[in-house]
This record gives C-alpha cells, sequence and structure tokens, in this order.
C-alpha cells in the first residue's frame, strides 16, 4: 500500500493542498493524511504555538502512515515543504514533494506588483472583491508576531538537515509568487543532497500553487514523479 502525506503552509489548512489531494485520489487508490497543524485551520489559534509542536504533529501523522504503508510519499506547501523536508531528512520516506516552499521568503518585487493591483482595485471601489486582499487582511489580523517569529526559528532549524536529505525530490515553484521568491527554489535544489532532484516553474502561478490556473500541469507532473521507477 502506498500513503501520501500532505503538509499545508504557515497560517494555512488542508484546503491549500486539497486541489492536488483530490488529483490524486481520483488517479490512485493511495491512503492519503491531510493533517492541521496545530494552531491553523480555518480559524487561526497560533498564539504560545511553538514551532516544534508543528514538527512533532507532521512527525505524528507520518509515522501512522508508515505503520500502514509499503511506500510513503510526503508532500509539502510552503512551511510545510519545509517540515516535509526535515520528515524527508529523518525518515526513510520515498519521495518528496516540494511545493512553493519557503526556504526564502517574501518576493519584494512580485509583492509590488500585487499590492499596485491591490491599491488599483481600492480606487475602483472593488476592494472587497479581491481575493488577495482579504487573505492578506485574514493573515495579518489573526497572526500574531510571535507566530511569525516560531515561523521564522522553524525555517532557521530545518535549513542545516537539507543536505541529509537523500530521496527523489521534486520543487515547483510559481514564478509568480509574492510570499515565496523563484530564489527558494533554487536554493533547495542546490542544498538538498538528493542525487535524483528536479526543479520546475510554473510560469503563471502566485504562491498557492495548487489553485493557480496552471494546477492540471503541475498535478500531473507530480503523478508522473511519483509514480516513476
Amino acid at each position: 500500500m502506498i500513503g501520501c502525506l500532505c503538509i499545508h503552509g504557515f497560517t494555512g489548512a488542508p484546503n491549500e493542498v486539497e486541489p492536488l489531494v483530490d488529483y490524486l485520489t481520483e488517479q490512485t487508490d493511495w491512503t492519503f493524511s491531510v493533517p492541521t497543524l496545530p494552531g491553523h485551520g480555518e480559524t487561526l489559534s497560533l498564539q504560545g504555538v511553538r514551532y516544534q509542536e508543528w514538527i512533532i504533529h507532521a512527525e505524528e501523522e507520518l509515522k501512522k502512515l508508515m505503520h500502514s504503508c509499503d511506500v510513503v510519499y510526503v508532500i509539502g506547501f510552503s512551511m510545510g515543504g519545509m517540515i516535509a523536508s526535515l520528515l524527508a531528512a529523518q525518515y526513510p520516506v520515498d519521495k518528496l514533494v516540494l511545493l512553493s516552499a519557503a526556504a526564502y521568503y517574501l518576493n519584494p518585487r512580485q509583492m509590488a506588483s500585487e499590492l499596485k493591483m491591490i491599491v488599483m482595485d481600492s480606487l475602483r471601489g472593488k476592494l472587497s472583491d479581491n481575493e488577495l486582499f482579504q487573505r492578506y487582511l485574514r493573515k495579518i489580523k489573526e497572526t500574531p508576531i510571535t507566530a511569525t517569529i516560531q515561523f521564522r526559528r522553524l525555517v532557521s532549524f530545518i535549513k542545516p538537515f537539507l543536505p541529509q536529505i537523500e530521496v527523489p525530490t521534486l520543487i515547483a515553484q510559481g514564478e509568480c509568487d509574492g510570499i515565496v521568491p523563484p530564489k527558494s527554489a533554487e536554493y533547495l535544489y542546490r542544498t538538498i543532497g538528493a542525487k535524483q532532484k528536479k526543479l520546475t516553474y510554473i510560469k503563471e502561478s502566485k504562491h498557492h500553487i495548487c489553485h493557480c490556473e496552471e494546477k492540471e500541469a503541475l498535478f500531473s507532473l507530480v503523478l508522473d514523479f511519483l509514480k516513476e521507477q
């Protein structure tokens, strides 16, 4: 039996990766685990949550899959990609997929472009229809500064483990990502120790790569990679 652990990002929820999970579920008979990290979900409750709790929760879900499955893949989005990388370095998983993985964060040029669009929608009186603005507003309101500090500590903690990753790895990065810049994917590709690794860019994708217009092509690429012998 094949199991697949899919980990969402910072201040996110399973819906960030659900389109990919739904696609893979339709195409395979694999078992999927899509946990909600502590303090995350549709309603955020991140005050007082430490980054170690996110790692431990993901580890527990991985151990459950490894107990019942012969083959286990780990997929991580954004911060979840960093957690997935740590798991791949420390546990005998079979393949690793990193989607917009946040080894670095904030792409100033793309962020400026997105803010310009928000300002233009504001001037047109259409700010309430701007999905990007609503997402940023929610996260700003519900994310304590202590949680952001924990996120940064998590990234710093995990980076030294990247050279220890030996399993085949696929790295996918949106070229229009305003949160995670392309240099993050390039850094991961250089630093991860696996001999078999691929880096692909999704031209029109912003940060939420599983919801981009090119998602079907991305999902097909992920499936092909995971099925490769």
